[in-house]
């Protein structure tokens, strides 16, 4: 497990497992929305954002946390693990409002991870399941599956446990 590409649904925790693993596996961690987003909110260029992802996935070991949908195929070609954070909507919801009230809005928090809630936000996350997880799954099969070890984790425990006996095994094998 060497470049690991972590995707699912806005506050399922995707940060937290990259950062955790990044840490336990001394790699480096990008967080997407930290490359898309400057401090103005202002979106990286399609084709800007797309080369730096291919620069990014070019290293020999990485993790990045994101879904950015039009550019998924980069990081899938390129990982040898997929992490499917597939969490419940109400526990993703909960996600977004705690990461809020803990760290506050609209910044960078200078750990990548932007705290930006909105109506969007909320419906996006709400409509995750029905609209956006199809579509993930059936990239990763597409573009994953035969060439990368594929992990969905279905809670918070399930993560903290996958955490620990991955690096575990990682440090024993």
């Amino acid at each position: 497990m060497k470049r690991v590409a972590i995707v699912g649904c806005g506050g399922s925790g995707k940060s937290y497992v990259a950062r955790e693993l990044g840490r336990r596996l001394g790699a480096p961690v990008t967080h997407l929305d930290a490359v898309y987003y400057d401090d103005e909110w202002n979106p990286l260029p399609k084709d800007r954002f797309a080369d730096v992802q291919r620069d990014l996935v070019s290293a020999s070991s990485w993790v990045i946390d994101g879904n950015h949908n039009s550019t998924l195929q980069i990081r899938l070609d390129a990982c040898d693990t997929v992490v499917f954070m597939d969490l419940p909507t109400r526990t993703c919801l909960w996600g977004v409002v705690s990461r809020q009230l803990r760290h506050g809005g609209g910044q960078d928090k200078g750990n990548g991870i932007y705290n930006r809630i909105h109506l969007g936000v909320i419906r996006y996350v709400l409509s995750y399941r029905r609209k956006m997880r199809p579509r993930v799954l059936a990239k990763i099969d597409e573009y994953a599956r035969g060439h990368a070890q594929v992990v969905i984790l279905t809670s918070r425990r399930h993560a903290r446990r996958w955490l620990d006996e991955a690096t575990t095994a990682r440090q024993t094998g």
